[in-house]
């Protein structure tokens, strides 16, 4: 069975608001590009699994905060 929890509606908009940060995302792209390259270094490779990992568990929060407020993402 589910728990539900109640959030003001506030909050639940500033989790579907979630970004990477700017910086964080050119990063990740960076890493990205690198990776197809085949040119990381363990250190980067480190580096764009935190990441990744960083960016997805945003994706799953976000779309948890979208569909508590009926909204599709943007």
């Amino acid at each position: 069975m589910a728990t539900v929890m109640q959030a003001p509606r506030e909050m639940v908009e500033a989790v579907a608001d979630l970004r990477l940060p700017p910086k964080a995302d050119r990063r990740l792209q960076s890493l990205m590009d690198r990776n197809s390259d085949g040119v990381l270094t363990a250190e980067e490779r480190d580096e764009l699994e935190a990441l990744v990992e960083l960016s997805e568990s945003i994706a799953l929060l976000r779309a948890q905060a979208l569909r508590a407020l009926g909204r599709p993402p943007r």
